[in-house]
């Protein structure tokens, strides 16, 4: 549409909506078609909207909401003179439910104005509103309301806002640090103009106190002189009896308390003036401090690239671990006695995020329970007399200092202190709006005292949460740091590892680092009590979920609301896991946020059930499945080799040079295969060659002067290098604690440094009796297996099975394998990750099939692998490009021979049509485990005992050097 088409139906839109009586029931429904219309459609139905959707609530039965356009649009409706701001919470309400495929943008309208939401980026603020008569000069704001869904332009996007001021703040420090100045000595002094900028704009210093100061030195006064006697006196509690200061109360003893004046050079003068500038009223401290802190670690880093956790990400622990609960007791509270005693409790309710970083955790919990505390209030005024008026009263009394936070980070400790006394002043300023308004029925007197701001310094410390105390609180929130097991010792050292193993025995030594929160937050609640914590999303895995989920669960815990895992806003490559519990038995549904796509929010279906499992899978759990001793002792599941150093790597025509050169290189170079190979070649091949001397010693190698003069040149002196590093780190563990348990890794690389790190000589050994082997992709999003050539030698990015027949292809390629596979796998990022102690020695084989069975399971192997390999040649397709296929609707070839397999694998176990195979597969294990424990043996991998002659179970076709052998 053009922009004079588009202008031209707003006003026809606008004209026909002032002419309506703006009545809720009668007329929402035409207003919703027409526009539609006046955005380029043919109405809202034609469009894919649904009028009167029906949103089914935990607990609270179910609404209509009044239009929902999936994935863009949830529009509420209300008649005409309605306060919108009284619908929030029903909106957002709305939203929470509305999965799979939320909504990005949320609309309240009352037929004369739009409030637009992006609960993604801003939850408490429109972004926009945009009253009824400017929406054709305004409606960019509404851009996701056309066809072709362009980029909205917001009047009010509070990130912005934000990133502005965040970036300007920092750039002072940058350069203050840059030019020499004391680092702490700069930090405290910026923040201390960030208190300031903040309390100018909520009216907490003489309206353009602070600004004009920064004018005054941009014409040449001192901020050392200037800004540093300001802040003398925001520190002093004795008043000024004149001069500038005069009207300056007292601010606090803490971030106040020790004041450094910075001489700023002219050019900082001008950021900071650039930085005061920018409405501070709409700066976010909950974001403010994260963009901060990351954009000042760098000189040229800037806040607009910085990653933020976006409010809706910490709401998903807040809500369920404190609101929602207060709620709930508050709702139920209907006497002056209930609420006296509710309200006695909310006064000492405490609150600790024990990473708390720049903490936004604790502003989020601190403003949630001050509206916790006004709505009690409020209760008590419009329901109860004077009496109960009077001794209730009037005041705000819940505290800053109900909240505590633990970091290790001197800085990030500051702002989060700062953060939350700013999150007092924004509760009051909210406070007072809502009062105002007539949103919240209370005396104008009702809010308390905006200073002293509290001193936080005893609340918010500077320690090793693993190491140090942790106060006596009623509810634990946070996120805590991410490092993986290997991270761990890369950035805190041997030692501190080794201290923090020592400390927590119960934790396994492979566990993520963010595990031990799990487990001592769980440790340090007493019964009743509450936390939420977000993790990667290992804890729902393995050694991770072991010291963490299962740690919870197994010590009279109860996983009451989750996330099984999503993309972290706070940082793009992380995918984490959410979980809320509580310590004790809870009743009724639990809430389970359950992945569908790729971790978006719009990706995710909800599904209530009686128990949430610590593998958070919403399906039937089979964690406590247990290793088989057929599996284990098969020799049919190995990780491929792991050549430690690219110097052991060769691109073709290296591999034949060095052969050209002398035939005997031959017997130490191979093709070696890794899982880009398999899944992203056409056809699927290996792309380079690997040098192995194994099984020959140091002599046996150097018979091989090319191979070998390669490996001694480019790998020795790094292995020697690994050594010696691990050398000193061991050293350091040993001076802390001479029985501590060292690494000596590199010490046997460098030992056998001719060498793959790990050799896999019984793999290599395996696959050179075997016509051809199974691989698959170690980290996968989908279950793709194929026959290799034992020419080929496979990569640790492959999980090689030594098994060459169709038969037991069938059973691995099923998809009963490929669902406990995902609910027994680790994951990383989003991918799935097959491991073999977890998956395969876990897996029970069909234990009694006949000798048909075990035909129709292998033929219909064979005609997957012919469908694949045709359709894959026709289109020019790779693996990944085939698979894909899969999440297109309509009949599809490759989906059909794949439910043909699953069936005669079905059938092969004697599972029914309808039975869930997760189920019959954790029931079948339990009792092959109890068989194995009384001495009897099972039928474990491979062709089972009907099959006397396996050879007409071994077909030829494979992947080779050139692509695919068929004979």
């Amino acid at each position: 549409m053009l922009t004079s088409e588009v202008i031209e139906n707003l006003r026809d839109f606008m004209s026909y909506a002032q002419g309506l009586e703006g009545d809720e029931k009668g007329e929402a429904q035409v207003f919703c078609d027409r526009l539609f219309r006046a955005f380029g459609h043919e109405g809202y139905k034609e469009a894919g909207a649904t009028l009167e959707y029906r949103v089914r609530r935990k607990g609270r039965g179910t609404k209509f909401a009044d239009l929902l356009w999936r994935p863009r649009l949830l529009l509420e409706m209300k008649k005409r003179g309605e306060k919108l701001e009284r619908h929030y919470s029903q909106a957002f309400d709305y939203w929470l439910q509305l999965v799979p495929q939320r909504p990005r943008y949320v609309v309240l309208c009352n037929f004369d104005e739009f409030w637009v939401y992006d609960f993604d980026t801003q939850l408490e603020e429109p972004v926009d509103k945009i009253p009824l008569e400017d929406l054709p000069d305004r409606y960019a704001a509404l851009n996701f309301m056309f066809r072709d869904n362009r980029e909205p332009q917001f009047g009010n996007n509070r990130v912005t806002v934000t990133r502005a001021a965040a970036d300007k703040v920092a750039r002072v420090f940058n350069s203050a640090v840059a030019r020499g100045e004391d680092r702490n000595v700069a930090q405290r002094f910026v923040l201390q103009c960030v208190v300031a900028l903040f309390s100018e704009d909520f009216g907490l210093l003489p309206s353009g106190l602070f600004t004009g100061f920064v004018e005054e030195c941009r014409k040449g006064a001192s901020t050392y002189d200037l800004l540093g006697g300001l802040f003398r006196q925001m520190g002093s509690p004795k008043p000024a009896r004149g001069g500038r200061f005069k009207k300056v109360e007292y601010f606090n003893g803490g971030i106040f308390e020790d004041v450094e004046p910075v001489e700023l050079d002219p050019g900082e003068v001008e950021l900071l003036a650039e930085a005061a500038s920018e409405n501070w009223g709409k700066v976010q401290p909950q974001i403010f401090g994260t963009l901060f802190q990351s954009s000042m670690e760098e000189a040229d880093r800037h806040a607009f690239g910085a990653h933020f956790t976006s409010e809706a990400d910490i709401q998903k622990i807040v809500r369920p671990t404190i609101v929602r609960p207060w709620e709930a007791r508050l709702e139920n509270a209907n006497t002056v006695t209930d609420l006296r005693a509710l309200r006695e409790e909310l006064l000492g309710f405490k609150v600790l995020d024990p990473a708390c970083g720049a903490g936004d955790f604790l502003y989020v919990a601190y403003r949630e329970l001050k509206r916790i505390e006004m709505d009690l209030l409020a209760k008590i005024h419009a329901n109860f007399g004077r009496r109960a008026q009077a001794e209730f009263g009037t005041t705000s009394r819940l505290s800053t200092r109900q909240f505590y936070g633990i970091d290790k980070n001197p800085f990030g400790v500051e702002l989060a202190k700062i953060t939350l006394v700013l999150a007092k002043e924004l509760a009051l300023a909210e406070t007072r709006e809502m009062i105002d308004t007539a949103e919240l029925d209370l005396p104008l007197d009702f809010v308390d005292a905006a200073l002293p701001l509290d001193n936080l310094d005893a609340n918010i410390v500077c320690d090793d949460a693993l190491f140090c105390d942790w106060p006596e609180v009623n509810a634990i929130v946070g996120n805590p740091p991410y490092q993986s097991k290997n991270k761990m010792q890369q950035e805190y050292g041997a030692a501190y590892v080794a201290r923090v193993r020592d400390r927590y025995p119960e934790v396994p030594g492979k566990a993520d680092y963010c595990v031990y929160w799990f487990c001592r937050a769980h440790d340090e609640l007493h019964p009743g009590e509450r936390a939420g914590l977000v993790g990667t999303n290992t804890i729902r895995q393995n050694n991770s979920r072991e010291g963490s989920l299962d740690h919870i669960v197994h010590n009279g815990g109860t996983i009451t609301e989750a996330v099984s895992t999503q993309v972290w806003s706070g940082e793009a490559v992380v995918h984490v896991s959410i979980v809320n519990w509580l310590k004790g038995e809870e009743l009724g549904k639990k809430r389970l946020y359950r992945q569908l796509g790729d971790g978006r929010d719009s990706d995710f279906e909800v599904v209530e059930l009686d128990r949430i499992g610590p593998a958070l899978s919403g399906k039937f759990d089979v964690t406590g499945a247990k290793r088989l001793r057929a599996n284990m002792d098969s020799g049919a599941c190995y990780q491929g080799q792991t050549h430690g150093h690219e110097g052991f790597l060769l691109t073709p025509e290296e591999a034949r040079e060095m052969i050209e050169r002398s035939s005997l290189n031959a017997e130490v170079t191979f093709p070696y295969m890794i899982a880009e190979d398999l899944l992203g070649n056409k056809p699927p091949a290996p792309s380079r060659y690997v040098i192995d001397f194994h099984p020959r010693d140091l002599f046996g190698a150097n018979r091989y002067s090319a191979p070998f003069d390669r490996i001694r040149d480019r790998v020795l002196p790094t292995r020697e290098e690994a050594a010696e590093n691990e050398k000193r780190r061991n050293e350091e563990v040993l001076a802390e604690d001479p029985k501590a348990k060292v690494n000596r890794h590199h010490r046997n690389f460098l030992n056998r440094w001719w060498l793959h790190s790990y050799l896999r000589a019984e793999l290599i050994g395996k696959i050179a009796q075997v016509p051809r082997y199974a691989v698959c992709a170690q980290v996968t999003k989908r279950p793709i297996f194929e026959f290799v050539d034992p020419a080929i030698r496979p990569n640790a990015a492959l999980i090689v099975f030594p098994l060459p027949d169709d038969y037991s292809f069938g059973v691995l390629q099923s998809g009963i394998h490929w669902l406990w596979f995902v609910e027994r796998c680790s994951t990383l990022k989003g991918d799935f990750r097959y491991t073999s102690d977890t998956v395969f020695d876990a897996f029970p084989w069909p234990q009694s099939p006949t000798l048909a069975q075990v035909e129709a399971v292998a033929k219909a192997a064979v005609s997957l692998r012919a469908l694949r390999r045709e359709v894959m040649e026709d289109n020019g397709w790779n693996f990944r490009e085939l698979y894909r296929t899969l999440d297109l609707p309509g009949a599809n070839s490759l989906k059909s021979v794949h439910n043909g397999l699953d069936a005669a694998v079905r059938t092969a176990y004697g599972m029914k049509p309808q039975e869930d195979p997760l189920t019959f597969l954790l029931s079948l294990n339990g009792g092959l485990a109890d068989r194995e424990a009384d001495g009897s043996s099972i039928i474990g991998p491979g062709l089972p005992p009907p099959v006397e002659d396996a050879r007409p179970f071994i077909t030829a076709d494979r992947i080779s050097t050139g692509g695919w052998q068929e004979g």
